[in-house]
């Protein structure tokens, strides 16, 4: 019998010892050093973090040892932990992704959001606020009306878009700010802004494609998504819950 034949018959077997070796080494490296400090001192995390570094980088390759022919043909070794980097990586080279994506959510929110925002509670009450500094966040895009005439857009197309664009990015803004200010943090609006650019202005049109029964249950659900969102934007962004005292009374 073959080593790869050998290893198929007692796939199973090698793959629980294989994940009981995983366990006490993973828990041995936090004590291979030899300290009579706390878990909890500086010195100890730091070593123990360097123990899991190592154990992370060794673990896969320990994996791949115990990984059956049958289960790679089924997938290479980072699409079996649940890695894309094909994805991932290419991505990084598309500087439209990265814009849309990274920088884009990233400097509006920065400067729009935890910039601009709390200026503006100097003198204007949150709720306010929340409204006032989306209006420049949206008045700020009007820059692609130039962008599309460059391109050969007719002055009123141009002017229709960048003012349909005007709209949904000041009531995005608003919402994005109504975020910072309840939850108190920056990655609040940022993900969010992140989620929507990845997502993209809902195509309703693309809903008259489907069959009847279909058209239903993608409607239903939009007006369902619409209704917890309704629901649970106030509870789910209490204060309160986030220990924020600084930007919204409660």
């Amino acid at each position: 019998m073959s080593t790869s034949e050998y290893m198929n018959e007692f796939k199973c077997s090698f793959s629980v010892v294989a994940c009981i070796f995983l366990t006490f080494s993973y828990v041995s490296s936090l004590y291979v050093w030899r300290s009579k400090l706390s878990r909890d001192h500086p010195s100890t995390i730091k070593r123990r973090f360097f123990s899991v570094s190592v154990m992370m980088l060794l673990a896969p390759f320990f994996v791949q040892i115990f990984f059956t022919k049958e289960t790679l043909n089924k997938g290479d070794l980072f699409t079996q932990m649940g890695l894309q980097p094909v994805y991932w990586f290419a991505s990084w080279q598309d500087l439209v992704w990265v814009r849309n994506h990274v920088m884009a959510p990233l400097s509006e929110e920065w400067v729009f959001r935890a910039c601009m925002t709390p200026l503006l509670l100097q003198c204007l009450e949150p709720m306010t606020a929340v409204f006032v500094g989306p209006v420049l966040f949206g008045i700020a895009h009007f820059h692609h009306m130039l962008e599309q005439i460059k391109a050969g857009f007719a002055f009123k197309t141009a002017l229709l878009v960048s003012t349909f664009q005007f709209t949904y990015t000041s009531m995005f803004g608003a919402y994005s700010a109504y975020l910072f200010l309840r939850t108190g943090h920056f990655v609040a609006p940022l993900v969010v802004h992140m989620f929507c650019n990845h997502m993209g202005f809902p195509n309703f049109g693309e809903i008259r494609e489907f069959p009847p029964l279909q058209r239903l249950v993608i409607a239903m659900s939009f007006l369902l998504g619409l209704g917890l969102w309704c629901l649970l934007l106030v509870p789910l962004t209490n204060p309160e819950l986030y220990n924020n005292r600084l930007h919204w009374e409660t």
